[in-house]
């Protein structure tokens, strides 16, 4: 028991980042045990905008507004799959109430929102670090790939401004916040 324990260990030492290899087992930030993958905070909207030195450059009634994280290992494939995903997340309610439909089903409004933020790693130390996040001149055309894709399959997609500091005003219908990785 304890060679198949020390075989496991030095198995997953072996498919461990540097960056996580001096932690004890167990210890290690997520990223360490799985691949990395975009991420999106999809949140259930009454209205939500996007604002851009005053100026507001994207803005939708009810629908979702999603916050898209991209790690360095994404694609132009799982960026379309976040989007069918997004497009048929049913978080959206029916007539008695129920999160039975989904943004396809109802008004089809969707606010995109880059967000390299979503993959801070705050495991060590009292300042995030953005390493697992891409880079821009990466995750730029994956987000558009994400926004294409939503609107290929008939939604009225809005979206912030790459490489721009945003404010993002929103109205969270709900609350309905849900959490994808692919």
């Amino acid at each position: 028991m304890v060679t198949v324990a020390r075989g496991l260990v030095s198995t997953i030492g072996s498919l461990t980042p540097p960056c996580c290899r001096s932690r004890p087992l167990g210890l290690a930030s997520p990223h360490c045990y799985r691949a990395r993958l975009v991420r999106a905070l999809v949140q259930r909207v009454s209205r939500a905008s996007v604002t851009v030195d005053g100026e507001v450059v994207g803005a939708i009634g009810a629908g979702l507004c999603v916050l898209v994280g991209v790690t360095h290992d994404d694609t132009v494939e799982v960026a379309r799959k976040l989007a069918a995903k997004v497009w048929n997340l049913r978080v959206m309610d029916d007539e008695a109430g129920v999160m039975n439909r989904s943004v396809a089903d109802t008004t089809g409004e969707v606010l995109v929102v880059s967000q390299f933020t979503l993959y801070g790693d705050t495991n060590s130390g009292r300042r995030p670090s953005w390493i697992a996040a891409a880079r821009p001149e990466v995750a730029e055309p994956l987000v558009q790939a994400v926004v294409d894709e939503l609107r290929a399959l008939g939604g009225t997609v809005a979206t912030g401004r790459f490489r721009a500091t945003m404010a993002v005003e929103l109205v969270n219908d709900g609350p309905t916040t849900v959490w994808i990785e692919l």
